[in-house]
């Protein structure tokens, strides 16, 4: 069993700049030791024949290809012609600043 101290565990309190009392790192000190001895025993375990999953929904992108259309050229002309301001086949907005 790897044992973390309570001096370890202040030690890490105070990178993370939290308070701990005295109980708190005791009781800190047993559940991170008991946290490393089980990712010890996952370290254990032969998983070199498994494959990774990635998913296990089976669901796939369906996102189309992001390409324009145009699907009615009179009815875009109709909206360009309304706009406010525009610079060739672009609507012009003022610009934001941060």
């Amino acid at each position: 069993m790897q044992k973390i101290s309570a001096e370890q565990v202040k030690h890490i309190a105070e990178l993370a700049r939290i308070e701990l009392t005295d109980q708190e790192k005791e009781k800190f000190s047993k559940e991170l030791s008991s946290i490393l001895d089980y990712v010890g025993q996952l370290n254990e375990v032969d998983a070199k024949n498994i494959e990774a999953i990635k998913q296990i929904t089976g669901l796939e992108n369906v996102a189309r290809n992001d390409e324009p259309r145009i699907r009615n050229q009179e009815l875009r002309k109709k909206i360009l012609k309304q706009a406010p301001d525009r610079k060739g086949d672009y609507f012009k907005v003022p610009k934001i600043l941060e």
